[in-house]
C-alpha cells in the first residue's frame, strides 16, 4: 500500500473544485470561509480602533473610525 505522490505537482496545481463546487476567489491571500473572514474583520476592527485612539482621536472623532472599520469588515466578509 505504498502510494507515490509528486509533491511538486500537487503544490503547483491549485484546487479549484471542492466536492463539485467551484472555490470562491477573493482578495485575501488565503483560502477562507465566511467565519474566517468575520474573524479577520473583527481583528482589523480592534486594531484600527486602537491605532485611531492612539494617533487620530485628538483631531478626528472615534465615530469616523467606527464607520470605516464596519465598512472594511463588511468588505472583507463580502469580497474577501
Amino acid at each position: 500500500m505504498h502510494h507515490e505522490i509528486d509533491l511538486d505537482e500537487t503544490d503547483e496545481t491549485p484546487a479549484t473544485v471542492v466536492a463539485g463546487k467551484a472555490e470562491r476567489v477573493g482578495f485575501l491571500p488565503i483560502v477562507t470561509n465566511w467565519f474566517d473572514r468575520v474573524f479577520v474583520g473583527i481583528y482589523l476592527f480592534v486594531a484600527l480602533e486602537l491605532i485611531w485612539m492612539r494617533f487620530l482621536e485628538q483631531s478626528i472623532p472615534l465615530t469616523v473610525c467606527h464607520v470605516l472599520a464596519i465598512a472594511l469588515g463588511a468588505l472583507i466578509v463580502w469580497r474577501g
